[in-house]
């Protein structure tokens, strides 16, 4: 060490400028992996929540097999919902909006897949729905409403006018689990107005799969 010193006698003074730099080139790599670990993980969010479910075919005119038929001369909204997706809160709060627009009688029907226990439906979403006025809550026991309508993902909303018509088959959010304004909301609205043309409106439904136990798509 002194035969180094001897030959280098400004080492002692480049000692400290060597670790400060090397402490700087540390912590820039580290910062450039954290923002390029921030920028996936915004990336793979902004995936999840714009990526819409499936749907099937919605019938045109109210089943004869539903387990529940339309009071006559009343438009009817049936939303199908799994009772542990998280992306269903914010679609139950936009039904409960459309209910303080127009005048419908509204059914919120929990999906209670094969193999989940009697009870599994009750959840916070259930609790929800419960306090939308003039909504009537049933389970459906294996999806056999859901399939009857043609619904494949939490969160799926039919409207019928008072003539047993579909108007709109759809989800009501913009994205998974966001409140406010939607296409399929604002397409609703426009049926209750008695505005919507002879073709049924369409929206995509952003939620989880409807017959699964699991909570989560």
């Amino acid at each position: 060490m002194e035969i180094a010193i001897r030959s280098f006698p400004h080492l002692p003074m480049l000692i400290p400028v060597f670790l400060t730099c090397y402490r700087r080139t540390f912590l820039g790599a580290f910062l450039a992996l954290w923002c390029v670990g921030l920028a996936m993980g915004a990336q793979a969010l902004w995936n999840y929540s714009s990526t819409p479910g499936t749907a099937g075919a919605a019938p045109e005119r109210w089943p004869a097999n539903a387990p529940f038929q339309p009071r006559p001369g009343r438009a009817t909204l049936v939303m199908l919902a799994h009772p542990h997706c998280p992306c269903t809160r914010a679609s139950l709060a936009e039904l409960a909006q459309i209910m303080t627009h127009g005048e419908a009688d509204a059914w919120v029907l929990f999906i209670r897949p094969e193999g989940a226990e009697p009870g599994w439906e009750h959840s916070n979403s259930w609790e929800a729905a419960a306090e939308i006025p003039g909504a009537h809550i049933l389970v459906d026991a294996d999806g056999t409403v859901a399939k009857a309508f043609g619904a494949e993902t939490s969160g799926h909303v039919l409207f019928y006018d008072a003539a047993g018509i579909l108007r709109f088959s759809g989800g009501v959010t913009a994205s998974r689990g966001e409140r406010g304004p939607s296409a399929g909301g604002e397409a609703i609205l426009t049926a209750l107005r008695g505005g919507s043309g002879s073709a049924p409106s369409h929206a995509l439904t952003y939620g989880c799969p409807l017959l699964t136990v699991e909570n989560s798509p």
